[in-house]
């Protein structure tokens, strides 16, 4: 279900990339109650990420489809997330656990797990990736819980944002 949702949304949003610039990703996550799990998605379109682990890792010749020296994608997309993707339910801070990650055209897909999750009311995100590259970049992030789909729109000035579930 979500997966349908991000590639709708990025379909579109690649069409309106062909015509103007647009900074932006896209944050799925879905409480799994029986699996007592947050499964998030998120996607990110990777020349605004590979900018962005250049400019902050000084690395003007970073590629990052192909690291070089040993280190892989995967190494240093879970660093950067860790540094700028925080999630806290009802104000305790959780454990995001990286699983990895796919390409699909312009885009990565990362998959990012926290569990175990206990019954929680209220989710504090945030998301600041890229932002330091692109002032305009805004990070959207659509939570399913149940029946329920609530969202937010972080950016520069906000980049950290809650909501709050009637479990």
């Amino acid at each position: 279900m979500i997966l349908l949702h991000v590639v709708t949304y990025f379909q579109f949003l690649t069409l309106s990339f062909c015509f103007h610039p647009i900074h932006v990703s896209v944050t799925e996550i879905e409480f799994d109650e029986k699996d007592r799990a947050l499964e998030i998605m998120m996607r990110v379109f990777i020349d605004d990420l590979e900018l962005t682990l250049q400019n902050s890792l000084r690395q003007p010749e970073l590629d990052l489809l192909n690291p070089k020296n040993g280190v892989t994608t995967d190494q240093l997309v879970s660093g950067y997330l860790r540094d700028h993707f925080k999630i806290m339910l009802d104000n305790k801070i959780q454990k995001i656990n990286y699983l990895g990650h796919e390409r699909e055209s312009e885009a990565f897909i990362f998959y990012i797990e926290i569990k175990p999750v206990k019954k929680w009311k209220t989710i504090h995100v945030e998301n600041d990736i890229i932002m330091a590259t692109h002032n305009d970049q805004s990070n959207l992030v659509h939570v399913y819980v149940k029946d329920q789909v609530k969202s937010l729109r972080l950016t520069k000035n906000t980049p950290f944002d809650k909501l709050t579930f009637e479990n």
